[in-house]
């Protein structure tokens, strides 16, 4: 999350500064305004931390280029100017401001080998110290030491592992700020690292169930297209040129061939406009909120989705759960995690009203929610009678793991079959179709042979 920093002054004409958070530059105005209405002084000024590049000398050696974040280009110039440098620029990075994600293997490795080593009890600090001399990837360590640095300041954990979202993910960063203020920091940067690999394994097998057919259906349409649209039609108009009767599925075929043609332009914007405007709509949040809605009813992939849900909703639940009243807070960042929209609308606008209103437990909170499936229900129901909730997450976390794997598989099998059964149904209806225009006779031969077998007689 970008990181902004507001300047004021107050009315006694005394300066202030302080620093925040924000999603935007507006929602960073707007947050300036709260505080100065809460703190009674005037914003002077909203400046966002950015990255600026810069060049400078010392004496009469090669300038030196480099990059420094700052609030603003005066801080840069001032700070190089204190280690006597002569500044012959500083400009703010236009591209590449905003830090790109690191890796998922690599946030992985980090997230691993930190838990690793704190098992070990080696103090977080060296455990960080450690990982950032050693972690390749740029990005990933320079937000790993701006982390150990903001720590050893005494900043607050969370609001650390935040800044660095764009770098670690969402939920990474939410895990692992939560992890410095636990008791089993070990235990949940374990569990974050199983929902990472999770993550990444569950992505890779939707590539091969669904990315690979897609293409292969794809070349298949442009295939019948070029045929129906060009091959076909020159070889049944030179037909047509000679007079020649067309049998049927030729001359349906033609047909549509031409009409193909003449609307071509129509067909494209019929095709492509409600693609694109689904694809927008998709984007925003309520789009989000009906694609996840549905996801989870497709056939075949739908109960995949779904389980999946369930398990990382589980495993999150699992690995922040404590056994107390704070326990509302768990909930809703696990439902947060679980990466479906409609779901994480559920518990939030159902299950914990329920709890926290009308003092409802979590299993019939849950089961009013609608978005957890029997067996989740039967498990939590009997993790609740037996007081036994954190390891009934564990276990069905554990379950929904082998079940979704195995039935991935399946839906490989499936999905791959479908489409070898669909090719096959497109060829056999173009060889079909090409072998009736072989058979095609010319009638003009049967009315000239009889002439000749006169004169020939």
């Amino acid at each position: 999350m970008p990181e902004y920093r507001v300047d004021g002054m107050t009315v006694s004409g005394k300066l202030i500064t302080g620093s925040f958070t924000a999603d935007s530059r507006s929602d960073a105005k707007k947050k300036a305004e709260q505080l100065a209405r809460e703190r009674k002084f005037k914003v002077t000024g909203v400046h966002e931390r950015v990255a600026f590049i810069y060049r400078v000398r010392k004496g009469n050696d090669k300038p030196i280029d480099g990059e420094q974040k700052a609030y603003t280009a005066d801080e840069v110039r001032s700070a190089l100017e204190k280690m006597g440098y002569k500044v012959i620029y500083v400009r703010k990075k236009l591209f590449g401001t905003k830090p790109r994600p690191a890796p998922a293997s690599d946030v992985v490795t980090f997230v691993r080998v930190s838990a690793d080593l704190m098992r070990q009890k080696l103090p977080f600090n060296e455990v960080l110290q450690l990982l950032i001399d050693d972690i390749a990837n740029p990005r990933l360590r320079e937000a790993i030491k701006e982390i150990n640095s903001e720590l050893k300041q005494g900043k607050d954990s969370d609001k650390a592992f935040q800044k660095q979202a764009p770098v670690l993910g969402k939920f990474a960063a939410d895990m692992l700020g939560l992890a410095s203020k636990s008791g089993n920091m070990a235990e949940i940067y374990d569990s974050t690292a199983k929902f990472l690999e999770r993550t990444a394994e569950f992505k890779r097998n939707m590539k091969s169930a669904l990315i690979e057919p897609a293409i292969t259906l794809f070349v298949l349409i442009l295939a019948c297209l070029y045929y129906v649209a060009y091959i076909f039609p020159e070889t049944a108009r030179m037909f047509v040129k000679f007079n020649i009767e067309l049998p049927p599925m030729t001359a349906a075929t033609l047909q549509m061939s031409d009409w193909i043609l003449s609307h071509m332009g129509l067909l494209l914007f019929v095709i492509f406009a409600p693609l694109i405007a689904l694809l927008i709509f998709l984007r925003t949040e309520k789009g989000q909120f009906y694609k996840d809605k549905f996801i989870i009813k497709i056939p075949i992939l739908g109960s995949l989705f779904h389980r999946t849900a369930i398990e990382i909703f589980c495993r999150v639940f699992y690995a922040l759960y404590s056994g107390s009243g704070e326990n509302i807070d768990i909930i809703r960042m696990a439902a947060e995690a679980c990466g479906n929209k409609y779901m994480e609308h559920q518990i939030k606008t159902i299950a914990i009203p329920m709890m926290l209103e009308r003092g409802k437990g979590l299993t019939e909170a849950f089961e009013a929610s609608g978005v957890f499936t029997k067996t989740a229900i039967s498990r939590f129901s009997s993790g609740a009678e037996t007081g036994t909730v954190k390891n009934t997450a564990l276990q069905l976390a554990d379950y929904y793991e082998k079940e979704t794997t195995y039935r991935m598989k399946n839906a490989i099998e499936a999905i791959s079959l479908t489409v070898n059964l669909l090719i096959m149904v497109v060829l056999t209806a173009l060889t079909v179709v090409s072998s009736e225009t072989a058979l095609i006779k010319p009638k003009t031969i049967y009315m000239i042979l009889p002439s000749l077998n006169c004169m020939f007689w």
